[in-house]
């Protein structure tokens, strides 16, 4: 007994261990990003890095952001998330709603055709669409950020899908006797069971246009449009790296994602399990 509790807590021991170096990898490019925020330019790059810097540069962060028009810069991300967020959680459960609940011929080859979309390149489909944005007049204008995720993700359409499928189908048939049609039975029924997968939804499609750089970067040239992470790219240029200012912008503009997945990872882990369980 006293060889089998050993065992145990060796394991336990050996699995918190691993744990620990896990989590100060993760952490670790954290650490460094705000150490190098309030450093001074000549305490970034020294023969001996120091992770807690020996005096703090506070004022980074207010001159970095006076910098550039960061104030535009974020207000055309929030535009895009928060244009293109509902309709992307909207979207994603319709088409799941139709996969999951609608009985039509070739659904099955369908709902693969949309899954294997999820292996094609962006690369393949950039000149494609710079050519359709341009003759649609949208270059240089913040659609080509919000249409694409707007219109349902494939990945976010097979969560959506996965997690209806578990929804029992007496409620559908139950609606039915009611006199609900479909659209009905989707609204009211099936969309308000589906608050975990349309808030994981939600936060990875955030967090996605939050981040998004190459989008922007091809489909914007005026710098009023830019986005955060162009903005942040400006203290980058053919003859110096201003590595104080970028950690700095980069530390806020972190804050809100991370406070967001902070208040919904509940919900999030929730929903991604749930999406993998076919009652």
């Amino acid at each position: 007994m006293h060889a089998i509790e050993s065992k145990k807590r060796i394991q336990t021991i050996l699995v918190l261990a691993l744990i620990v170096l896990c989590a100060a990898a993760f952490l670790f490019p954290i650490a460094w990003m705000l150490s190098t925020a309030v450093k001074a330019p000549e305490d970034i790059f020294t023969p001996k890095p120091e992770l807690i810097p020996s005096t703090w540069q506070w004022h980074n962060f207010a001159d970095a952001w006076s910098a550039q028009p960061f104030g535009r810069f974020l207000l055309n991300t929030l535009i895009v998330v928060a244009v293109s967020t509902p309709f992307a959680m909207l979207s994603a459960t319709m088409v799941a709603f139709g996969f999951a609940r609608i009985n039509f011929w070739g659904r099955s080859a369908l709902f693969l055709f949309v899954i294997g979309t999820m292996v094609i390149p962006w690369d393949v489909t950039a000149i494609p669409l710079y050519i359709q944005y341009n003759k649609m007049g949208l270059i240089n204008t913040l659609w080509p950020m919000i249409l694409p995720g707007a219109f349902g993700s494939a990945f976010f359409i097979f969560l959506a899908r996965q997690f209806i499928m578990g929804v029992p189908r007496d409620l559908d048939e139950a609606a039915e006797i009611d006199g609900c049609n479909r659209w009905q039975i989707y609204w009211s029924i099936i969309l308000p069971l589906c608050r975990p997968i349309v808030v994981v939804i939600g936060v990875f499609h955030f967090v996605w246009c939050w981040n998004e750089f190459l989008t922007p970067l091809i489909f914007i040239n005026d710098q009023s449009m830019y986005t955060l992470p162009l903005g942040i790219n400006l203290f980058k240029n053919a003859f110096n790296i201003e590595y104080e200012k970028l950690m700095a912008v980069s530390c806020l503009s972190v804050l809100f994602p991370a406070t967001l997945f902070y208040f919904t990872q509940n919900l999030i882990l929730g929903g991604i399990s749930l999406s993998g369980v076919k009652k």
